[in-house]
């Protein structure tokens, strides 16, 4: 079965991940791969590193992330959108061992060969969103609904 998609240049931000062949809407596209760890592990592992708004870290569930500094695969690469065309879906495992969980990359619309795959990040802090934090979370996806953040208001707050 042939590659259908590939990372290159994005004008996004750096690196993105581009259909190389039409996928269709709800065709999954990827599993989003790398090192399962603890919450806490991923917190002391990344402790020192400064804030850049960069991470290929993705909150599979309550028990763990995973760090697709270690081990990922090309989903690392998808870059957000306000305007996304793909959606990260949640597969809980039918043995109910957390770590089987996974996160796979599905097209939320038909999306035609040559286009930059994107989806919402959904990244939610549990401080208030300052103006430093939508800086640092700043986004570039270039969509007219663009937020201007990567970040999402937490459910019953309103937006900071």
């Amino acid at each position: 079965m042939p590659k259908k998609i590939e990372a290159r240049r994005s004008a996004i931000h750096g690196n993105g991940v581009f259909a190389t062949a039409d996928l269709a809407k709800g065709e999954r596209v990827v599993r989003y791969k790398g090192l399962l760890r603890t919450h806490d592990e991923a917190d002391r592992v990344y402790a020192d590193d400064p804030d850049t708004g960069h991470t290929f870290l993705f909150t599979l569930n309550d028990k763990y992330v995973i760090d697709a500094n270690v081990d990922g695969n090309v989903a690392r690469w998808i870059n957000h959108s306000c305007d996304p065309n793909c959606e990260a879906v949640f597969e809980e495992s039918d043995s109910g061992k957390k770590r089987k969980d996974r996160i796979y990359i599905e097209a939320m619309r038909d999306i035609a060969a040559g286009e930059e795959l994107t989806y919402n990040y959904g990244i939610v802090l549990a401080e208030p969103h300052t103006e430093k934090l939508k800086k640092l979370w700043a986004c570039r996806c270039g969509s007219p609904r663009c937020t201007g953040t990567m970040l999402q208001p937490r459910k019953g707050r309103k937006k900071a």
